[in-house]
């Protein structure tokens, strides 16, 4: 028999249907073909596939052909549906739900089939992109990851847009923007700027075009400084001309440039990079002074500090955000220390080896200060500073690093600790000792905390439009 084309499933329904045609019982079709009615059960709910011999006994016994009995279309739509139903429950999807086995039996009215496969179909296609959104956004992270790198994190036409903005609102040339040059900027790209209590918490702002009004947090939701912030990403989606995203790739470009946007704004490049040049002259780089100076956070400062110290000073650097737990949730590099990624590429989600700075920061007595290291590994030897962001909920680190060459211009490099990493070499700290692992090994049982996917994108649906349209109407 064609393995190929034999259905045992659609051939048991059409035995099962030319029985009931004949009007036989299992047992009046057994004994005209020598066959016990169990056996003959089996075949007729697909889990026996009969020999050809047999099929043709089949056939004569119930009047009809074999060409009747193999056809693979299904003898009725009740058949169809049982046959389907049948099938999803093999599914790996179905199986993963941990029902136990639904037998179309008799009973089971068709509607009800109906609903549990029309149900089934959403699930399957929820899933399905789900599993997409996560590859596409994947392939996003990597593929914008790397055409920064190319550029040294450094986007000119950027900083050229900021550029024109602080000079068309008089900004003085150095030190921080004040509050009113901000003001003034959004009114030269067209907006007003409104604090207000009822932004829905699940928003970092509302932008009403028809009025061009952009509301944000007040000062009890928002500090100043991010809400200095979330005004000038805003805002860089219009100046920068973004129109609605139409993938993921392009979704986290405009996300990506906007920030950067922000950090050009409150970070002026003529400003920082005279600042820079003359501490880099004094061989005294460091975040904090741009933190200060410019009123900025230390993500910001150390994000600007990366975009700039490459293209003005020639310092190479590596840039890395994780948690406690070394998950990197943010980085880049171009001094060659060698992020860890998967085999599609993907730094956001690895770990960092537990000697590099981004961990050993949580550790170490300065923890809520500057942990600076020098760190050998088989790339070379690089320094880095560390520090905890005090103020996030997540306590993340911020590592900025450079190799060896261009740790001679960072303050802190007079530090006495000295680690050493021998990662992606599972003996350095991926893998116990071989004691510890004989210690507890199948005596510990883990239950991890619910984590979310890194690099998954929060979709427009997500959005209670209801709310927002309301808290616009509201404004009017």
């Amino acid at each position: 028999m064609d393995q190929v084309s034999f259905d045992p499933l659609l051939f048991g329904q059409r035995l099962r249907h030319w029985r009931r045609q004949a009007g036989l019982t299992l047992e009046e079709l057994g004994s005209r073909v020598d066959r016990p009615a169990p056996y003959l059960s089996l075949v007729e709910n697909g889990k026996r596939e009969p020999r050809i011999s047999l099929i043709t006994r089949l056939a004569e016994a119930l009047g009809t052909t074999t060409a009747d009995l193999l056809t693979a279309e299904p003898p009725n739509p009740r058949a169809q549906l049982e046959v389907t139903l049948l099938r999803a429950q093999e599914e790996p999807l179905y199986r993963a739900l941990g029902l136990p086995h639904l037998k179309p039996y008799a009973k089971l009215s068709d509607t009800a089939i109906t609903h549990i496969l029309a149900l089934y179909e959403r699930l399957k296609q929820a899933s399905a992109q789900a599993g997409g959104s996560v590859q596409s956004a994947r392939r996003a992270n990597v593929s914008l990851r790397r055409e920064l790198e190319a550029v040294d994190n450094y986007l000119p036409e950027i900083e050229d847009v900021a550029a024109g903005l602080l000079t068309a609102v008089d900004y003085p040339g150095q030190g921080a923007v004040p509050q009113a040059l901000l003001t003034a900027l959004a009114k030269h790209a067209g907006f007003e700027i409104h604090q207000d209590a009822d932004v829905p918490e699940s928003l970092q702002s509302i932008t009403d075009l028809e009025r061009r009004r952009i509301y944000i947090p007040q000062r009890d939701a928002l500090r100043t400084r991010e809400a200095r912030t979330v005004i000038l990403r805003t805002l860089g989606h219009f100046v920068l001309g973004h129109e609605d995203p139409k993938s993921h790739e392009e979704f986290i470009r405009q996300r990506v440039h906007a920030n950067y946007f922000a950090r050009a704004v409150l970070v002026p490049e003529s400003a920082a990079v005279m600042m820079l040049r003359e501490a880099h002259a004094r061989r005294d780089l460091a975040i904090e002074d741009v933190k200060e100076v410019f009123y900025v956070g230390y993500a910001m400062a150390a994000h600007r500090f990366s975009n700039l110290i490459t293209r003005h000073l020639g310092v190479r650097i590596h840039y890395v955000r994780s948690d406690r737990e070394g998950t990197i949730w943010r980085a880049w590099s171009n001094d060659g220390i060698g992020l860890p990624e998967d085999e599609d590429g993907v730094i956001v989600g690895q770990r960092l080896c537990r000697h590099w700075g981004g961990r050993a920061v949580f550790a170490s007595d300065q923890r809520y200060g500057l942990h600076c290291q020098f760190l050998d590994t088989p790339a070379g030897t690089f320094f880095e500073t560390s520090h905890v962001l005090v103020d996030d909920l997540r306590q993340h680190a911020v590592t900025v690093g450079t190799d060896f060459e261009g740790s001679r211009y960072l303050r802190g490099r007079d530090t006495d600790l000295h680690a050493t990493s021998n990662c992606p070499d599972p003996a350095c700290c991926r893998h116990p000792s071989k004691e510890l692992a004989a210690r507890w090994q199948s005596k510990v049982w883990p239950s991890l905390h619910e984590q979310p996917t890194l690099v998954s994108i929060r979709a427009t649906a997500d959005i209670d439009t209801v709310a927002l349209y309301e808290f616009l109407d509201s404004r009017v």
